[in-house]
Formats: C-alpha cells, sequence, structure tokens
C-alpha cells in the first residue's frame, strides 16, 4: 500500500491558493481541503461545531483557533486512506502546532506574491458567499456582471478586500503567518514559492511535488461528510 501523502499551502489572500490547490489535485490525485468549504459545510449542517463558528463569523471576527481545530482535526482524523492537501488552515502556530500532534505533514508550499499584485487582484475580486466561489473582475469576470456563473444570485465584495482594508488585513497575515512558517522551516519541509502569476509559478511546484509523489489520473474522491 503507497504511503500517504499530506501537504498543506500557505499565502495571504489573493495569493492563489485555491487555484493552485486545485491544479495540484487534479495533476496528483489529491483530496484539496479547504477550510472555508469545512466552515460552510458545516455551518450549513447546523453541526455543533458550525453553529459555535458562525457565532464568529455573525460577528464579523475571526473563529478561534480552539474552534476550528475542533472543526478540521476529527475530519482529517477520518481520512486514514486518502493523501490530501490543507488549504486555509493551520493559519496561526496554535493550529499547527495541533495539526503536528494530530498527524505527519509531508510537505508545505509558502506562497509569496508582491504587495501590488495582491491589491490588484483582491480589489477586483467578488464572492459568491454561499459556495465561496471567487471570481476577478480583470481576468475572470462572471458571464453575467455582479451574478454567480452557476445560480445566478448576487455576487459581494468583502469589506476586507477593499482598498482601505487591504494594508492592515496584509500585515496581520505577515505577523500571524511567521510563526508557522518557522515551525514548518525547521522541520525541513517548506518550500517558498515567489512569483506574480500562477502560471509561471506552477511549473516549480510541479515539479516539486513530482519529486515526492507521482501524478496519477484519478478519480476526485468525495470528503466525508460533517
Amino acid at each position: 500500500m503507497a504511503k500517504l501523502f499530506r501537504a498543506v499551502i500557505l499565502g495571504p489572500p489573493g495569493s492563489g491558493k485555491g487555484t493552485i490547490s486545485e491544479r495540484i489535485a487534479q495533476s496528483f490525485g489529491l483530496l484539496h481541503l479547504s477550510s472555508g468549504d469545512f466552515l460552510r459545510e458545516n455551518i450549513a449542517a447546523n453541526t455543533e461545531a458550525g453553529v459555535l463558528a458562525k457565532t464568529y463569523i455573525d460577528r464579523g471576527v475571526l473563529v478561534p483557533d480552539h474552534v476550528m481545530t475542533r472543526l478540521l482535526l476529527p475530519r482529517l482524523e477520518q481520512m486514514t486512506s486518502h493523501s490530501w492537501l490543507l488549504d486555509g488552515f493551520p493559519r496561526t502556530l496554535a493550529q499547527a502546532q495541533a495539526l503536528n500532534s494530530s498527524c505527519d505533514v509531508d510537505v508545505v508550499i509558502s506562497l509569496n506574491i508582491p504587495y501590488e499584485t495582491l491589491k490588484e487582484r483582491l480589489t477586483h475580486r467578488w464572492v459568491h458567499p454561499a459556495s465561496g466561489r471567487v471570481y476577478n473582475m480583470g481576468f475572470n469576470p462572471p458571464r453575467v456582471q455582479g451574478r454567480d456563473d452557476n445560480t445566478g444570485e448576487p455576487l459581494i465584495q468583502y469589506d476586507d478586500d477593499k482598498a482601505d482594508a487591504l494594508v492592515a488585513r496584509l500585515r496581520y497575515y505577515k505577523d500571524v503567518a511567521k510563526p508557522v512558517i518557522d515551525l514548518y522551516k525547521a522541520k525541513g519541509i517548506l518550500h517558498s514559492v515567489s512569483g506574480t502569476e500562477t502560471d509561471r509559478m506552477w511549473p516549480y511546484i510541479s515539479s516539486l511535488l513530482n519529486t515526492r509523489i507521482q501524478p496519477q489520473n484519478t478519480i476526485p474522491v468525495s470528503v466525508p461528510a460533517p
């Protein structure tokens, strides 16, 4: 039986984690596990952790570490037969330490994107809140302006994505992410990738993973329900 492969992708808002994660999932047969998707699923299912998380989201504050770990770790521990890639977790040192106590991570990819590129992406970003689908008015606009392609429902722009909030948001990410990055660097599993375009960063990421796992033509596997 092949050894399970477990990876984490880190990066500031607007760095393209979701897009790169989907490419990795399709190319290497990993499950793409998004913390945002887990949150939405648990809130929709009214699980105990989902109800608790919603109380913080409704107040416009970050979901605390103990709630996120309660939400994510039991699901990860169920996945004893699937290799996976975590996107959006861990965000803090406490979350990273909890993940380390639960399972072994093989590779951590950290995306380094210049501030001006992040600003350009985020100020043009609109979101379908129910699904988390993201559009960019510059290079990935919806078919109908202001409407989600799948449902036709209105898109929104988060206040955090507006220009006047960006500096504080990105500074917060940098401060919180540094000890997480340092932790994985000390473990010898951190790989930093710098650039402004996903297509130019992808060959390095693909080459990195090719040395560790073999590409697969696999049918995506469903993530166990909350």
